[in-house]
C-alpha cells in the first residue's frame, strides 16, 4: 500500500521500520521539528527522522498541520492511507480526509480505556492487569475513532513505563501490519464512550511523593514514572529520587524512616510501608540502596518530604 507515516519517538520508529520491511511503499514521513537538548544544546532529531533518512524517504517537519502548505504537501503525496503513531501534533479534519483510506492510529491502550497522551503511564499507575494496542480509524475527536484491530498483553508485576513501552512498540508494529493486510475485511467497532477513561499527560509536578498515600499506590507510581519524570522526595533538605521499592508491612506517621539496616531503608506510608531498592541523589546516578547507604547516613525516625 502507498502510505504516509506520522510519528516522532522510538515507539513510532519501531512501527515505521516494520512497515518498510513489510513491503509497503512509504512516500512521505512526517515528524516533529528538531529540538535542542542536553547541556550542549545539540540538535536532536527524532528516531523517526533517522529511519526516514536511512531509507531515503521524503521527510516533512511542519510546525502545524493547519498550514495550507502542509495540507498541500500531503495532497501531493497521493497516499492511500496514513499511519499515525505518537506524532505529537493535532490532525485537523481536513487533513484526516486527505488519504483515500483514511488515517490509522496506533494507540498504546485497549480503547476506550486510556484515551489521551499517557496511556502507558496511567495503566501502570492504576494497577491495570493488562494493556495492549488499538488500531483506530482516526476522527476529529481525541482517540474517539472506531477500533479496527486490537492486541493484548499482560502487565508484569515489576513493569515500568520504559519496559512496557518497548513491549507495546513491538506489538503495535505487528498490529498495524496485520490491520493493513486485512483492511478490507475489518469491521470498524465504535467505542463505548461510557467506558472511556482519560490518560492525562504526566507533569513534573506529579513527581513529588505523597507519603500519606498507601504504599501500593506509591509503588505503582514509581514504576509508572520510570524513566520519566521519576518520583522524588526530600531527605535532610536534599532531593532524593526513588526508582524502585517493595511494599512491606509497617506502621508509623507517613514518610517516617522506620528501619535502617545495611541492606536497606524502610519508609512508612499511609497504609503499609516501602523498602527502598533503587535511589538517586540529585546530580548522581541510580544506586542500589545498599550502595547508597555506604555514602549517606540515614537515621531511624527521619521524616522524608519535609
Amino acid at each position: 500500500m502507498r502510505l504516509a507515516f506520522a510519528g516522532t519517538p522510538e515507539f513510532a520508529a519501531v512501527a515505521l521500520r516494520r512497515l518498510i520491511e513489510s513491503g509497503h511503499e512509504l512516500v512521505l514521513v512526517l515528524t516533529r521539528q528538531d529540538k535542542q537538548a542536553g547541556r550542549g544544546m545539540r540538535v536532536a532529531i527524532s528516531p523517526v527522522s533517522e529511519i526516514a533518512r536511512e531509507h531515503g524517504i521524503a521527510l516533512f517537519k511542519p510546525a502545524t498541520l493547519r498550514d495550507p502548505l502542509a495540507r498541500a504537501r500531503l495532497f501531493e503525496a497521493q497516499c492511500e492511507a496514513m499511519v499515525v503513531a505518537a506524532y505529537g501534533l493535532i490532525l485537523p479534519a481536513d487533513v484526516l480526509a486527505i488519504p483515500k483510506r483514511g488515517c490509522l492510529n496506533i494507540h498504546a491502550s485497549l480503547l476506550p480505556r486510556w484515551r489521551g497522551a499517557a496511556p502507558i503511564h496511567r495503566a501502570i499507575e492504576a494497577g491495570d492487569p493488562e494493556s495492549g494496542v488499538s488500531i483506530m480509524q482516526m476522527d476529529a475527536g481525541l482517540d474517539t475513532g472506531a477500533v479496527l484491530h486490537q492486541k493484548r498483553l499482560a502487565i508484569a508485576a515489576a513493569e515500568t513505563t520504559g519496559t512496557l513501552t518497548a513491549r507495546l512498540s513491538s506489538l503495535g508494529a505487528e498490529a498495524i501490519v496485520e490491520a493493513l493486510a486485512m483492511l478490507d475485511d475489518l469491521d470498524p467497532r465504535p467505542q463505548d464512550g461510557a467506558l472511556a477513561t482519560y490518560a492525562a499527560k504526566v507533569s513534573r509536578a506529579e513527581a513529588r511523593i505523597d507519603w500519606s498515600q498507601p504504599a501500593e499506590a506509591i509503588e505503582r507510581r514509581l514504576r509508572a514514572f520510570d524513566p520519566f519524570p521519576g518520583c522524588e522526595t526530600l531527605l535532610d533538605g536534599g532531593t532524593l529520587k526513588i526508582w524502585a521499592a517493595k511494599v512491606v508491612s509497617g506502621e508509623a506517621p507517613p514518610g517516617t524512616v522506620i528501619a535502617v539496616t545495611r541492606a536497606g531503608v524502610t519508609i512508612a506510608a499511609g497504609v503499609g510501608a516501602l523498602a527502598l531498592q533503587t535511589v538517586q541523589r540529585q546530580g548522581g546516578k541510580r544506586l542500589a540502596i545498599a550502595e547508597f547507604l555506604r555514602a549517606v547516613r540515614v537515621k531511624t525516625g527521619t521524616v522524608l518530604g519535609t
